[in-house]
């Protein structure tokens, strides 16, 4: 089994595993109940996409 002759570095170490991080959903308004929803998804709390009904209203966030 192979073993490193030195200790890496934590700014290398940082570097290799730059794109490992989470990332924040981005959200945007719905048009119909302007509450935050993910974008190209239907809206939760109003149940519209694109301007269409396209489930029932579910409940509503206060």
């Amino acid at each position: 089994m192979a073993v490193p002759k030195r200790k890496y570095p934590k700014a290398r170490q940082g570097k290799r595993r730059s794109h490992l991080r989470l990332e924040v959903p981005s959200l945007v308004p719905c048009s119909q109940c302007h509450n935050p929803k993910p974008a190209h998804q239907v809206c939760p709390f109003c149940g519209t996409y694109r301007g269409k009904q396209v489930i029932k209203e579910t409940a509503k966030k206060k």
